[in-house]
């Protein structure tokens, strides 16, 4: 979105700005962040915190649930079936995840105390534990010979690692000032690389065993969904243009019937309601070792939530400093850790859900809260959530290729204000591009690295993310001359300091 001193199209007006010393817009003396004021007018409230009519903001938190609902639902079913829990069991893990994902983003948006970055934030189950989750259970039912008490060893670890993670948080946040611009910008860029990849199996039909898997009428639904929310966004205007991805949802839905690409089995078989029950699959249970795997699996959530809420800030024109990443990732701690309880597992940020934000212009934190309640309503209604799953795994591959696709240019913007005449800033966003690209290029390219390695560089946005720090410390912190308070070396925010240099 560019700047400008007018009122934005979402109904909220924007501050003005001028260009500072690295390239990257500042707001004028005077004008307070996000105030968006007029003389003679009174302080505009700012898009993130303004309230929509009650359509409005049903219809678009809906569309939040559309685009992250197939993400929620898949580490469920698979450490389900990685575990060989029966299709009850199987259906109320479901539940489970969605009921726990709606806690926790409407502590996120809503926010307690110092919990919740109150931002425009989507919380769900994070991909990053899949793995470690199923080696834990493997080694679990190897030694019980169970399925369902390697659940409580799982859940054990999953509530220690999220109290790691609230505790840690003020600390954690702290590495704001390690990514200026050129960082925050390669790795926004990487958030959305590395996701059109699932946008492209989607639309192949989600998984090699599905049926028509990679067939034309699969590859063809998602291109018709595709054309149709680009034409959406082209031919509509005002609240319509905003629904265009829900719009689009629909449409791919409607002409996979006669394709039989979509089926009501999941509706018939669905329960109408049910209740959460704590520890449904026992008391938690606490292993060292699955401890260790799943801390250093929060450690990597953690790294991917303070990039995607910088990334946020950058979209809704909110900057994510230090206090609101602190408390972002409390309350991704504080989800992580309550989550057992109901059943559910660590909880971390949906990045799909930000590519939507930059899409539909719509900033408002309270529709991402509309979205947290109608993920409760999915999981206490299990038919409900059933009707969503109606959505084809090709349809949602069309529409992600515009939402993660969307994710990928605001960091490409981001760097085109970071200063990219640097040569240091060019191979700083090069390497670790290139080193977040390896994972998502060679997926097993890390098999035979230590567990450790394995997990933080498994995920290209982690790795990338870790590749573009460690890059920014060499060329502009270590070894830098003392500079006057007034400069900022390339790349780097105004104002952020170095350990070597005078404060600003």
């Amino acid at each position: 979105m560019a700047p400008s001193n007018t009122s934005s199209n979402d109904g909220g007006s924007t501050p003005a700005r001028n260009p500072g010393p690295d390239g990257a817009s500042t707001r004028l003396p005077g004008k307070p962040s996000g105030s968006g004021t007029r003389p003679g007018t009174h302080p505009a409230i700012h898009p993130v915190d303004e309230v929509l009519p009650p359509v409005k903001l049903f219809s678009t938190g809906l569309q939040h649930v559309a685009a992250m609902y197939a993400g929620v639902v898949a580490p469920p079913l698979i450490v389900g079936a990685g575990v060989g829990l029966s299709a009850a069991d199987l259906a109320l893990l479901i539940s489970a995840s969605l009921f726990t994902a709606g806690l926790a983003t409407l502590l996120q948006t809503l926010g307690v105390w110092k919990i919740g970055a109150r931002l425009p934030f989507v919380n769900g189950v994070s991909f990053a534990g899949v793995a470690p989750m199923i080696a834990i259970a493997k080694g679990s039912i190897e030694r019980t010979g169970g399925p369902k008490d390697a659940l409580p060893v799982i859940f054990g670890a999953v509530i220690v690692a999220g109290a790691l993670c609230f505790l840690a948080a003020p600390y954690f946040c702290k590495l704001i000032r390690f990514f200026p611009p050129v960082v925050q910008g390669t790795v926004i860029t990487l958030i959305g690389v590395s996701l059109l990849p699932v946008a492209v199996n989607w639309a192949r039909g989600g998984s090699p065993g599905a049926p028509g898997y990679g067939s034309m009428r699969a590859i063809g639904l998602a291109a018709i969904t595709l054309v149709a929310v680009v034409l959406c966004n082209r031919l509509l205007r005002g609240f319509w243009q905003q629904l265009s991805l829900l719009i689009g949802l629909a449409f791919g839905t409607l002409i996979a019937f006669p394709l039989g690409l979509a089926d009501f089995g999941a509706v018939q078989d669905a329960k109408v309601f049910a209740l959460p029950s704590p520890f449904h699959f026992g008391a938690p249970a606490f292993d060292a070792a699955a401890i260790v795997s799943m801390c250093i699996v929060m450690v990597v959530s953690m790294t991917e939530s303070t990039a995607d809420m910088l990334a946020l800030g950058k979209i809704v024109e909110r900057e994510a400093d230090e206090p609101t990443l602190a408390a972002g990732l409390r309350a991704d701690g504080l989800a992580t850790a309550l989550s057992p309880v109901f059943n559910g597992f660590a909880a971390s940020a949906f990045a799909q859900n930000i590519g939507l934000v930059a899409l539909t212009k719509i900033r408002s934190r309270f529709v991402v809260a509309a979205g947290g309640g109608i993920l409760i309503l999915l999981g206490l209604f299990p038919v409900l959530g059933s009707v969503v799953s109606l959505v084809p795994q090709p349809v949602l591959g069309g529409a992600g290729i515009v939402l993660f696709g969307t994710v990928a240019a605001s960091g490409i913007r981001t760097l085109a204000e970071a200063g990219m005449e640097s040569s240091a800033n060019t191979i700083l966003v090069s390497v670790s591009l290139g080193v977040g690209i390896i994972p998502i290029a060679v997926p097993n390219f890390y098999d035979s690295f230590p567990e450790a390695v394995r997990t933080l560089m498994h995920s290209g946005i982690s790795a990338g993310c870790v590749m573009a720090v460690l890059l920014n410390l060499l060329f502009h912190h270590v070894g830098t001359t003392r500079r006057s308070g007034s400069e900022s070396l390339p790349g780097q925010a105004p104002g952020a300091t170095v350990p070597t240099a005078t404060p600003s």
